[in-house]
């Protein structure tokens, strides 16, 4: 039975000024590329929707974009559901992006929800995504989200000394290698969140890391797609794309501040 979403109301969002926010960030982001001389069509915008009203979804979605992601589980599979049932058509729908830490417990729904996953952080939720993707006959595209800056409060593969400690790489590559032997998986990058810091050239060092670890997966592990980097946010998204990210996850400087 076809899930009964609420009505939206799409008169409660500002949409001119939500199309303004929208126009800018993508100029920002193509401005930023031709400085890297990069293309920007290389880059891809995923709004954060996470705690937004399925309102703003629809309204942004109108507006033609179609990557969102959500940081919770339970949030972003209900409103994918929503959105399927209310203003997304199955002939142009929109592309869920987990981008947050997924529970084991919550790896089932993770692979119903969601086209892409952000944040493996561990070979044991690999194997639980491997299976239920097997059972639902998908295959998941995924990065792993590597901790480059060294933060305990951060999730993540450790790999903040990768390059000089030769027991850390080990591990990491020990950790790929399992990973990349799982049916229904496919490994397309790597993902990190930077420290929050006023000045985004601070977070310079971290989005440098996190593109030299790739490069070194990649060189390692050649049969492998590397081309992906999930880095940068709304403070400094334009840093992350000078330093090679494919894949921003902008939300407030989209949306506004949340209420």
């Amino acid at each position: 039975m076809p899930v009964k979403a609420p009505p939206i109301s799409v008169e409660q969002v500002d949409s001119r000024a939500l199309a303004l926010s929208y126009a800018q960030v993508r100029d920002r982001a193509a401005t930023a590329a031709r400085r890297a001389g990069r293309v920007p069509e290389e880059i891809t915008i995923v709004a954060v929707s996470k705690a937004r009203p399925l309102a703003d979804v629809e309204a942004l979605f109108r507006l033609g974009h179609r990557n969102f992601g959500e940081n919770r589980v339970e949030e972003g599979s209900q409103k994918a559901l929503e959105a399927a049932a209310t203003f997304a058509p199955h002939a142009d729908p929109i592309i869920w992006n987990m981008i947050g830490h997924i529970q084991s417990r919550k790896a089932k729904t993770a692979v119903a929800a969601f086209a892409h996953i952000h944040s493996l952080d561990s070979v044991r939720l690999a194997q639980r995504l491997s299976r239920f993707a097997a059972e639902q006959g998908k295959t998941v595209p995924l990065l792993l989200e590597c901790n480059v800056s060294a933060e305990a409060s951060k999730h993540g593969f450790v790999a903040a000394q990768c390059a000089s400690n030769t027991e850390q790489w080990a591990a990491l590559t020990e950790a790929v290698t399992r990973i990349m032997e799982l049916p229904r998986l496919e490994i397309r990058g790597l993902m990190t969140m930077a420290p929050v810091v006023p000045n985004p050239e601070a977070a310079r060092p971290h989005f440098r890391a996190l593109r030299d670890l790739r490069d070194r997966l990649d060189a390692r592990f050649p049969s492998a797609d590397w081309e992906q980097l999930s880095m940068g946010m709304t403070d400094d998204f334009e840093v992350a794309i000078e330093e090679g990210a494919t894949l921003l996850r902008v939300g407030r400087a989209i949306f506004g501040e949340r209420s």
